[in-house]
């Protein structure tokens, strides 16, 4: 028996925000991150809606990119002596992913970080109260997803916490919040949704009810994306629905090493002075998994359906998979992400210098590989690596060279 979770109820279009007035309760805590939503006018319509719809608001701002325990654990707090019965997470992934794993905490104060990180293994929530996720990037879709990316700075580790309960009850996407992005930020959010367009694709878990949705997003992102980032509205707008989609299809039929990859990378370097940005690393491997995973028959040939779907061209399964790496690496060019680890400067972008040196890279290799085993995305991957071949790839995604293994 399999499992499709989506939100109970999903506000679209432009305007969309307005839903917050039909809201019932007396207490809802908002969380922000660092003022986008304030700066932009959105934050003070979400407080005008709910103490329209007679609801008491609190907020809890300044939610870091990438959000440690710390925050999660702050948040928690504050909620325990608010006691809101609704939690509205309002901005990118991190306030979102902060807000997911703050509500289980409020719900269960006895709850540890190591107790959420248990891959589906989560109480009831709901007791306390009731979230809702309004996204304002086009990528990380966690305003549909079961999942939440908390880091641990102290291990330099991001972890994903995995479980049905914490898909929001109620999503708004509204396209007039994604209109704000900055241009750097329309290419990593949606080389992230596109990343997890096609890992949900091949995914073990993936389904009659993921593949069309999985499918339509990576034609829309092929369509639209690098028109959003070169300043197109209409194509924005659009970006916002196909990344909604992406998140319904991956949080059902989960992820691939790409992710747990990116998940290990992430803060892994954080002593030289930067972060390696979430859909910034998912754009860099994705070329060299797909290259890795297509070794396996069924991956590849799942592969060569999506470059099909593209109307990439190509005639054997091989060159139709050759076609959807050449592709994605053109987005890359396009959106001025860089190919690999070594030339990934400290602001994400090309240079022939990265701020990861060669010898702290090999120095970290082999715990790196073993924490991207055994992330929760790993096993839903078409092909398990060893402990060796993780290696191998993240070398490949270091220095740019091809996967023959």
């Amino acid at each position: 028996m399999a499992r499709f979770t989506l939100p109970r109820d999903l506000y679209h279009g432009k305007g969309a925000l307005e839903a917050l007035k039909t809201f019932e309760g007396k207490r809802a805590v908002i969380c922000v991150g660092g003022g986008s939503m304030k700066k932009f006018g959105f934050l003070d319509r979400a407080i005008a809606y709910l103490k329209e719809a007679g609801m008491e608001v609190s907020l809890i701002e300044g939610i870091e990119p990438d959000p440690s325990v710390e925050t999660v654990m702050r948040g928690a707090a504050e909620m325990q002596k608010f006691q809101p019965d609704w939690i509205i997470a309002m901005g990118g992934g991190s306030p979102i992913d902060a807000a997911k794993a703050m509500w289980i905490k409020y719900e269960y104060p006895d709850v540890t970080f190591e107790d959420m990180c248990k891959v589906f293994g989560l109480p009831k929530l709901r007791t306390k109260a009731h979230f809702c996720a309004i996204s304002s990037t086009s990528g990380t879709a966690t305003e549909v997803t079961a999942f939440s990316i908390i880091t641990d700075y102290q291990k330099g580790i991001k972890y994903p916490i995995a479980d049905f309960e914490i898909t929001p009850d109620v999503a708004i996407v509204d396209p007039d919040l994604a209109e704000t992005m900055p241009k750097k930020l329309v290419a990593h959010t949606g080389m992230d949704a596109m990343t997890h367009s096609i890992e949900a694709y091949v995914s073990t878990a993936h389904c009659d009810y993921t593949d069309p949705l999985a499918l339509h997003a990576i034609k829309m992102i092929q369509q639209d994306l690098v028109d959003s980032y070169n300043g197109d509205m209409q194509k924005r707008d659009s970006m916002h629905n196909a990344q909604c989609l992406a998140g319904m299809a991956f949080s059902n039929a989960l992820l691939g090493i790409v992710h747990s990859m990116a998940h290990k990378t992430g803060a892994a370097f954080a002593d030289y002075g930067a972060h390696i940005i979430h859909g910034a690393a998912n754009a860099m491997y994705l070329p060299k998994v797909i290259a890795f995973n297509a070794k396996n028959p069924e991956a590849a040939a799942r592969y060569a359906e999506i470059a099909d779907f593209m109307q990439l061209g190509g005639k054997s399964v091989e060159e139709k998979v050759r076609l959807l790496i050449d592709c994605l690496r053109g987005m890359n060019d396009a959106l001025n992400i860089p190919h690999c680890i070594a030339h990934y400067g400290a602001d994400s972008y090309p240079t022939e210098s990265g701020f990861v040196p060669e010898k702290v890279f090999l120095e970290r290799l082999p715990e790196i590989a073993k924490n991207a085993l055994l992330d929760a995305c790993t096993g839903s991957n078409p092909r398990q690596p060893s402990q060796e071949e993780m290696e191998k790839l993240l070398k490949c995604c270091y220095y740019d060279t091809e996967v023959d293994f």
